[in-house]
C-alpha cells in the first residue's frame, strides 16, 4: 500500500479555541429523576423543585452526558445513605461526588491527576451549594503514589467510585480494597462491554465480590462489594 510521505506535523491550539465552543452542545438532561444542567443555563419553570446538579466541567472531564457517568449515578443512587463516606477516584469535574452528596452522602473525597480538576470541583461544589466541610480533592496518582494513598486513608470509605477506562481500572483496582470498610461497595465504569470480563477478573483477584453489572449503549458498570 502506498501511504505517501507519512509526514508528521505538530502545532499548538490554545485552550480558548475550544474551551467555550463545546458549550453549544451541552444542554440539560435527566438521569432518571435527576436533572443535570449546565451551570450557565437558567432553570426552566417546569423544572423547579426537581433534584438537580449544576455542572461546568471547564477543562476537566465530566458533563454527565456520557453513558458511563449515568451508569455510575444510578448505582450511587441505589447505594448511598446519610452516613456514606465516598471516595471518587478520577473525579474530573466532581459530578459523581456531587451526585453522592446531593443524594445524601455525608462526605466525598476526590482524587485526580489533572490540576484542572481541583479548580473544577471547587467551583462546581460551590454552585451546587455544597460546603467545604463536605468534600475535598487530592491531586496525584492513587495507583502507585504512597503519599496519595496515605492521604486518602485506609478502611475509611463506604462507597468508592471509579469512572475511568478499563485499562486504568486494571491497575487501580488492586489498591482500592485497602481504602474500603468491610461491606463497602466499589462502583466502576468507563468499561466497554468487550472489556467487562477483564475488569471483573481483576476485581475478583483483588478480593471483592461482583454484585451487579449494568449496561447502557456500548458500556457497562460493575459494582462489587468488600465482604
Amino acid at each position: 500500500m502506498d501511504v505517501g510521505e507519512c509526514t508528521i506535523t505538530e502545532s499548538q491550539t490554545e485552550d480558548a479555541d475550544w474551551q467555550n465552543k463545546w458549550k453549544e452542545y451541552f444542554k440539560q438532561f435527566y438521569v432518571d429523576d435527576i436533572l443535570i444542567k449546565p451551570s450557565w443555563e437558567e432553570l426552566k419553570p417546569e423544572d423547579e423543585g426537581k433534584m438537580r446538579i449544576d455542572i461546568d466541567p471547564g477543562t476537566a472531564f465530566g458533563t454527565g452526558m456520557h453513558e458511563t457517568t449515568q451508569l455510575c449515578i444510578r448505582q450511587i443512587k441505589k447505594l448511598v445513605t446519610k452516613d456514606t463516606v465516598m471516595l471518587d477516584a478520577g473525579t474530573g469535574s466532581g459530578i459523581l461526588s456531587i451526585a453522592g452528596i446531593k443524594l445524601g452522602a455525608a462526605y466525598a473525597l476526590g482524587t485526580d491527576l489533572d490540576p484542572c480538576a481541583i479548580t473544577a470541583v471547587a467551583e462546581n461544589m460551590q454552585v451546587n451549594g455544597i460546603g467545604e466541610d463536605q468534600y475535598d480533592v487530592i491531586l496525584g496518582n492513587l495507583i502507585d503514589d504512597k503519599e496519595v494513598q496515605d492521604k486518602v486513608g485506609y478502611e475509611k470509605y463506604d462507597l468508592v467510585c471509579a469512572n475511568i477506562l478499563a485499562e486504568i481500572l486494571v491497575g487501580m483496582t488492586p489498591v482500592i480494597p485497602a481504602c474500603m470498610k468491610k461491606g463497602a461497595y466499589y462502583v466502576t465504569s468507563g468499561i466497554l462491554k468487550e472489556k467487562e470480563e477483564v475488569v471483573k477478573e481483576v476485581i475478583v483477584k483483588s478480593g471483592l465480590t461482583v454484585e451487579e453489572v449494568t449496561y447502557q449503549g456500548d458500556w457497562c458498570s460493575i459494582t462489587a462489594k468488600k465482604n
